[in-house]
Parts: C-alpha cells; structure tokens; sequence
C-alpha cells in the first residue's frame, strides 16, 4: 500500500466584483427594508456581478490571487476543480474555461457539484488526489455568480445571494494548513428543498419554463434553518472530538455563510465563543460554493490561525447535502 501523504495548503486567494448591492438597493425592487433583512439574515450588502462577468471570470482571478501567494506558476499544476453551481454553461465546464486562461497546459479540469457544500466536496477529492501521490499541486476553487439565478419578484431569497469567488492550491508538505480529515455526507429526499426547477434535462428551457420563472432558486426557508442549525453543530462537534480539539487549540471555524441567525444558533449549541467563529455575510450574503474559501483566505489574512491551531470548515446546502474538512495550521 502506497504511503499516504501529508497535504497542505501553499496559498489561498480570492475575489469579489466591485459593484455592492446594499439592503437600501433591495428596498427599492421588493417590499423590504434594511432592518428586515439584518435582523432575518445579518446581511447587510452583497456583491453583484457586471451583466457578462461569468464564474469562470471570478474564479479565475481568485485563483491568479492564490497562486500568487504561493509564488507558484500555473504551467506546473496537475489538476483544477471548481465548486460552483452557477457554471458558466452546462458544459465545457468552468475548470476547462479557468485552465485555458490560466495557461496550466497539463492540468486536468473538472467541475463539482454540491451546491453550498460544493468548496467541501472539491477539497477533499484533491485533497485525495495529493495524498495517494497522484498528482503533488491541485488547485481547488469555489465561484459563484448567484444573482444571475436570483428571483428579484421574490423577497424572501433575493436579499440572500451574491457574486465571489475563493480559492487555495494544496500541495504535498506545504508548510501549513495540513489536511486532517473530511467528512462527507447527502440525503437526496430533501433534493426539493432548495432547487431551480428548470433548465436540466427534467425540464428542459422552453416558453413555459421561462414564463412561469423556474429558472430562478427557490427555497423552503424553515427547512433550511432546522437542516443547517443541526448539521453545522453536529459535524463541528465530531471534528473536535476526532481531533481532540479544545478551545486553546481551535483557532477558527469557518462556515458557509448561509445566515447569521443560524450560524448563531448552532453556535450555541456547541458551546464556544462567537470570536472563534469567521463570519462576513454581513459584507457578502450567501455566496454558496464561493463562500468558504473567500472567508478562508481573509481569516488568513486578517491572522486568525497560527501554527498548531486548528480550522474547521463545514458546510452545508441544496442536495442535500453537508460537510466538513479539518486543518492543522
């Protein structure tokens, strides 16, 4: 049996659009206001990509960002994988359309799709691809150009999405952000949940589709808030304990930035400070698959973790499907 090797994280990037898309902006569209959509969801602006800005746009600048901060040239990378469930078109996939741009003329290309859990998935399969010795650098990026998605008649789902993108190249024996170990689960009876209808080969786009707005999200809220709650404060806690991690040692969890409420509801049922816990959806909104690395890579920057420290990543969304990924910083 080959030996399994340590994987780490070399650099971790991101990248929003310019153009913010605040509360006031909502109130003018949908009968909202600003404190509704704080006290419901702790957002407070979103970012909102130009009219031909696709994902494979926002992905790619994250992931010049990332590469960048490992000093490391994309001609050398072995494979590209894209969370997003905003792609660029059903197929080529948004990997082919970042690797042709980056110039990584040997790497492999493929896109994952897992919704808001989707950054989870994409980590641990290259995080499988480095550890058996397959390849030694993969690039694993999250990109999501939601509100092109987003149903602007409906209030209830248009104050929560965004436009972003994150990304983080794993290398075999990078110094830090070693890969512990993932956890990943689904249960396709809730596939209904969360859903756009139409424009797979269920319902195929036609006049009807498009007229009567299936090509939009849409969501059972209350499901959504049970479903996260538990399962973020379920899959945190099973991480502490596998790794024998306390508070002294855990540096940061960082979740998908779904809504406040429910970050802070599973919060406290895990019984740890709110200052162990990165949250930005205030500044972003929802940016499912692009989420969790856009928050990795400021808690990085903004110093959250040092060496010996703990991050766990967890997530959860549309499928459904839920996850996590522990590091050692």
């Amino acid at each position: 049996m080959a030996e399994v090797r340590r994987v780490g994280i070399g650099g971790t990037g991101s990248f929003l659009p310019d153009t913010r898309l605040t509360n006031e902006d909502l109130s003018r569209i949908v009968d909202t206001s600003d404190e509704w959509i704080v006290e419901r969801t702790g957002i407070r602006e979103r970012r909102k990509a130009a009219p031909e800005t696709a994902a494979s746009d926002l992905g790619l600048e994250a992931a010049k960002r990332a590469l960048d901060a490992a000093n490391f040239d994309p001609e050398d990378l072995d494979l590209i994988l894209v969370a997003t469930l905003s792609p660029d078109h059903i197929f080529p996939s948004t990997a082919c359309l970042i690797q042709n741009k980056l110039g990584a003329k040997k790497a492999g290309a493929l896109d994952i799709s897992a919704a808001c859990s989707g950054f989870i998935y994409a980590l641990s399969t290259g995080w499988q691809f480095v550890a058996t010795g397959q390849y030694d650098n993969v690039l694993v990026i999250g990109s999501e150009v939601l509100t092109k998605f987003t149903d602007y008649q409906d209030r209830t789902t248009c104050i929560l999405f965004g436009d972003g993108a994150g990304a983080v190249l794993l290398q075999a024996n990078a110094e830090r952000g070693e890969i512990l170990s993932c956890n990943l689960r689904g249960d396709g009876s809730g596939g209904d949940v969360m859903t756009v209808p139409a424009g797979g080969s269920r319902n195929p786009a036609s006049i009807e589709t498009v007229t009567q707005r299936m090509h939009y999200m849409t969501m059972r809220g209350k499901e959504v808030y049970k479903f996260a709650v538990s399962k973020m404060a379920e899959l945190v806690r099973a991480s502490m304990k596998k790794h024998d991690i306390g508070l002294a040692n855990l540096g940061v969890v960082v979740p998908h930035q779904v809504n406040r409420r429910i970050i802070e509801s599973a919060v406290k049922r895990l019984h740890i400070p709110l200052e162990k816990v990165y949250i930005n959806i205030d500044r972003y909104g929802n940016t499912s698959a692009a989420s969790i690395p856009i928050a990795l890579d400021e808690a990085v920057r903004d110093n959250y973790l040092h060496p010996g420290q703990h991050a766990i990543l967890v997530a959860f969304g549309a499928g459904l499907t839920w996850g996590s990924v522990t590091l050692r910083w």
